[in-house]
């Protein structure tokens, strides 16, 4: 895992090798290994490795195939060992055993089809000096990040927003992103930032810059498609096939030159990663060498770390806990909010920081972590709504009798769960309920358009999945794994989002995946051979929730923050005196507080200023 960094000035002025490593200095942390440039006239590369795979010299980036290409890399591509199978069959030798190496000459053979070869997660850009082009990628889901800026003088790009700030003084908020995370409590609709012009290349799409009349295309190379073979299958086949391809799924994951780990807590998704991992490590060897770790609450209701110590007792796994206090977390709060770039959702992210921290105390460079498993397999409560919308009566009363075990929640609070998801006049009239707190003006501008989307997409449970995969859901989950994680040095791996897994699960029988009261079925069923009831039957879904009332009291600081916030004084109706829902509180003071960390602005206050 790494931190690439590129320029590409339009009027033909030379890079500067200085600035290049202003841009790679503020991304340090993701590779602390080694560094490295390529400066070509208007053309400058920037590398930060962190060795993975191949730790030696002879792999570091900027990495050159003859001439032809030079390429910068963030990521890893797990199924590298075979593609260099079929590349030593049509010819090519290779001088490292990095996957690096292996993706450039992929490159060569296969040109941009190449990345429909991959299995793995990247962002990267690569110098097609024959073609004089930069070709740049990003993995099908978008686990690894690829932000740009672009004006009459130059393109951009880097993993991270602040390397770009280095080059181009962005201070202008977005603000139909920061009225989507505050009133919809969703940040990641489009490919914007909350930095006005300063954007995301989205998850399965390429990038193509013309060097030649400095024009750039972006264009989709991947989709989900429906399975009709695997829709077909009955419950048993279903299983194995579920079984057959999340081991696949671990096995690639456990690829590494160096040492491994897993993020644990006391739910299904994470004991079913260790579990399988187990298994695989033993042949090997290598279970001495893996540790799973548990991030633990000092608020004994939603703290699991006992629920995860049965599964590692179970499985003869290492474990090691933490439980932070609220001094730590006092700490790193500002810390946090700068390294996350943009304003988050709540401090549940300072849980998986915490973990992170650990990781890399632990000499832990690669760590398997369990996103993406609720929205493949169906394992979020507001799910009940589509599941309503797509079945008839009698499947839907039975449905409704085994709430309780599906997801814990009362027949009631599945009925209000139906009509706030799947009805977009109930839906919009909450959020604009919410939205009062906003002066006029700004009420009026809120674009409603993607929340429509997403509520027509409850009719069908397949488009629901593929819209909170490639929007709204995961890419606001995935940003936030990437900045904790790489913030300490450590690769996160995520083996429920493995391609051919995603299509198998998204492909299966809707009806298998609710089943016999249960939500997540498969894999309950699945993991029903590992570990004993009290976790494959836990009805609870907790994870890694943070103790907000131990860690974030409420206080006349938080109110006081707030109302000092330029942002939010000219958005708001009124200076605020108690603000009742929490998690609002949280939204307004975290963009107080990244206002003051970035010296944001809207564009009134610049024109007034002005």
């Amino acid at each position: 895992m790494c931190g690439i960094a590129g320029i590409i000035y339009k009027d033909s002025s030379i890079v500067n090798k200085d600035t290049l490593r202003k841009m790679t200095d503020k991304m340090s942390h993701r590779g602390p290994d080694a560094e490295g440039f390529y400066l070509h006239q208007n053309l400058g590369l920037g590398h930060r490795r962190l060795s993975i795979i191949d730790v030696s010299e002879s792999a570091n980036q900027p990495f050159f195939l003859e001439e032809k290409y030079v390429l910068v890399f963030n990521g890893a591509i797990y199924n590298f060992i075979e593609l260099r199978k079929e590349l030593l069959q049509n010819g090519y030798s290779f001088k490292t055993t990095s996957d690096t190496e292996v993706l450039i000459a992929a490159y060569d053979f296969w040109g941009e089809h190449c990345v429909n070869k991959f299995n793995g997660m990247w962002a990267f850009a690569i110098h097609d000096k024959i073609k004089n082009i930069v070709f740049c990628s990003r993995d099908r889901f978008g686990i690894k990040p690829f932000y740009y800026y672009t004006d009459h003088e130059k393109f951009v790009f880097a993993s991270e927003i602040k390397p770009i700030l280095e080059i181009e003084k962005v201070e202008k908020v977005n603000l139909q992103v920061l009225l989507q995370y505050l009133i919809v409590n969703i940040s990641d609709q489009t490919n914007e930032t909350f930095f006005q012009n300063i954007v995301k290349l989205p998850g399965s799409h390429n990038l193509i810059y013309d060097l030649n009349n400095n024009n750039f295309s972006i264009y989709r190379y991947y989709d989900i498609e429906l399975r009709k073979d695997i829709n077909k299958l009955n419950l048993e086949d279903s299983i194995s096939a579920f079984e057959k391809e999340f081991e696949n799924s671990v096995k690639l994951r456990l690829r590494s030159d160096v040492k491994i780990g897993s993020a644990l807590s006391g739910g299904t998704d994470s004991s079913y990663i260790v579990s399988i991992a187990s298994q695989f490590l033993t042949k090997s060897d290598e279970l001495k060498k893996f540790t799973a770790i548990t991030v633990g609450s000092i608020d004994k209701s939603i703290d699991e770390s006992q629920l995860a110590a049965l599964t590692t007792r179970t499985l003869g796994v290492n474990h090691d806990i933490i439980k932070p206090k609220q001094d730590e977390f006092k700490d790193t709060f500002e810390e946090v909010i700068f390294k996350h770039e943009e304003p988050f959702g709540g401090i549940a992210v300072y849980m998986q920081k915490f973990l992170m921290k650990e990781t890399n105390k632990l000499g832990i460079k690669v760590l398997l972590d369990g996103q993406g498993a609720d929205e493949i397999l169906l394992g979020y409560n507001r799910y009940t709504a589509a599941y309503l919308k797509n079945n008839g009566f009698l499947d839907n009363i039975k449905f409704l009798s085994n709430i309780k075990s599906h997801y814990n929640i009362s027949v009631l609070q599945g009925i209000k769960i139906y009509y706030y998801f799947s009805n977009f006049t109930i839906r919009k009239f909450w959020l604009k309920k919410r939205a009062q707190i906003l002066k006029n003006k700004y009420f009026d501008s809120i674009d409603f358009s993607g929340t429509k989307k997403l509520t027509n997409s409850y009719k069908r449970i397949f488009d629901l999945q593929k819209k909170e995969i490639f929007s709204c859901q995961l890419p606001e989950l995935l940003k936030w794994e990437d900045k904790n994680s790489m913030s300490y040095s450590v690769e996160s791996r995520l083996p429920y989002l493995d391609y051919n897994f995603v299509e198998t699960c998204l492909s299966i029988n809707n009806h298998y995946k609710i089943q016999k009261g249960w939500s997540k079925y498969l894999l309950r069923r699945s993991l029903e051979k590992f570990l004993p009831d009290e976790i494959t039957y836990n009805k609870m879904k907790i994870g890694f929730n943070a103790p907000v009332s131990d860690w974030w009291p409420r206080s006349e600081k938080i109110i006081e923050t707030i109302n000092e916030s330029k942002i939010i004084r000219e958005i708001s109706k009124k200076k605020y005196i108690f603000i009742d829902d929490r998690d609002l509180e949280w939204r307004l003071y975290n963009i107080a507080v990244w206002e003051k960390l970035y010296n944001m602005k809207l564009e009134t206050e610049t024109q007034n200023a002005d």
